[in-house]
């Protein structure tokens, strides 16, 4: 559990800006029936 205090906001801040830059390379890249709507590995929602 010592671990845990080791990752700070950085690290947090980055990782989530990663993970929000990838989603919407996705959304932008991929067809609509993977990462669309209605999609089975992103699904944005909008019909």
């Amino acid at each position: 559990m010592a671990w845990l205090s080791t990752i700070t906001f950085d690290q947090l801040a980055i990782s989530f800006l990663t993970l929000a830059t990838i989603r919407g390379a996705m959304v932008q890249l991929l067809p609509d029936d993977i990462a669309g709507p209605g999609g089975w590995l992103v699904d944005t929602g909008a019909e």
